[in-house]
């Protein structure tokens, strides 16, 4: 049977889960997930993963932050002043918020703080910083 390699197109399920066990993703809803392998479609480690794999085939990996999202940078973590904010704006714990650099390219941060005075925006990816594990089942090779 084939085996999964660098340059295959392949559909895979999976559950991602945090070192508690807390589940943060899962393909369950919406199918399996596309790819292709060495394109950096998908996380570092997600993909080394699924290598050499079989269709069918079902495996537990764990994937360290540095193969994942990276580590957590504290620089990324800056408190800005509410009236900096438009007029109006309510920040929420927890939302989302993007802005576009002069370069044109656009970066996402999340509110991890709100105060009468400012909002604590960090620039890191949620899961900066945290191991991962992810239940994987190739569906096939396609």
């Amino acid at each position: 049977m084939a085996q999964v390699k660098k340059g295959d197109s392949v559909k895979v399920h999976y559950t991602g889960k945090l070192e508690d066990g807390t589940a943060f993703g899962t393909s369950d809803d919406d199918g399996p997930i596309e790819f292709t392998i060495g394109l950096d479609q998908v996380i570092p480690g997600f993909e080394e993963a699924i290598i050499g794999m079989e269709p069918g085939e079902e495996r537990t990996a764990r994937v360290a932050a540095d193969e994942a999202y990276g580590p957590y940078h504290k620089e990324l973590v800056i408190s800005v002043a509410r009236d900096e904010f438009p007029a109006g704006f309510q920040p929420l714990l927890g939302q989302e918020l993007e802005f576009r650099r002069e370069d044109g390219n656009v970066f996402s941060v999340t509110i991890t703080e709100v105060s009468t005075s400012s909002v604590t925006l960090d620039g890191n990816h949620p899961l900066a910083g945290k191991d991962l594990s992810f239940e994987i089942k190739l569906v096939e090779i396609v």
